[in-house]
């Protein structure tokens, strides 16, 4: 790709066509900040990931995300194995300003705003945009926190009955037939709910099922 050219794609198909073959060409450093894992969910980008772990001849690769990535069993296990590997993940609590892929500090690829209709991604080689967004993803990271420490951090301890709540409240039952199913009052169960939300400190439902996922608590 030449430096001075800026390329625009749409959809996770024509990324890999035309991007495909930079993802198999990392040389030294693979770097990513995502909201969450959907965004670059395309196997070549896993893949590149992994392919070249433990780290070997000063390849790195980082991963910066936000909570949100945390939500989902598999996306938690699919960065243990990052991190396992020899990568390091970190977990942003602030709003990520691109969402980007940058390999050895001469490519960027920049994912537009998710909506209806294919993802834009802008594709660049040139090294004022790749350098200026690159001193962005350092300063996130430098603010971030590693993956074990942000799991780990006031993880608060939920007997078997707080996590039946967790797992009745990722259902999608109604309060009324997810307390029938655990055999409680409907008062107790939204009771227990209260109590839930006060120890994950949630405002909603939502977030409460979001901070379990953050602390792996769910299952």
């Amino acid at each position: 790709m030449a430096d001075d050219r800026v390329i625009t794609v749409r959809g996770d198909a024509e990324l890999v066509a035309r991007a495909g073959h930079l993802f198999a060409g990392v040389r030294s450093e693979f770097v990513c900040a995502a909201r969450d894992l959907d965004t670059w969910s395309q196997p070549e980008a896993r893949r590149a990931t992994l392919r070249r772990m433990p780290v070997e001849g000063g390849f790195r690769v980082r991963k910066l995300l936000t909570p949100s990535a945390l939500a989902g069993e598999e996306a938690r296990r699919h960065l243990r194995e990052v991190a396992e590997y020899g990568g390091h993940v970190r977990i942003s609590s602030a709003p990520l300003p691109h969402e980007t892929i940058v390999i050895d500090r001469r490519v960027m690829i920049l994912a537009g705003a998710d909506g209806p209709g294919p993802r834009e991604y802008t594709l660049t080689a040139s090294p004022a945009l790749v350098n200026g967004v690159y001193a962005l993803f350092e300063a996130a990271w430098d603010s971030a926190s590693d993956l074990d420490a942000y799991l780990g951090r006031d993880a608060p301890h939920l007997d078997a009955g707080g996590r039946a709540i967790l797992r009745a409240l990722g259902s999608g039952h109604t309060d009324e037939t997810a307390a029938r199913e655990l055999g409680l009052s409907l008062r107790t169960y939204r009771r227990r709910v209260a109590e839930l939300m006060a120890t994950l400190e949630a405002e909603s439902r939502f977030q409460a099922g979001l901070r379990a996922g953050e602390l792996g608590l769910g299952g």
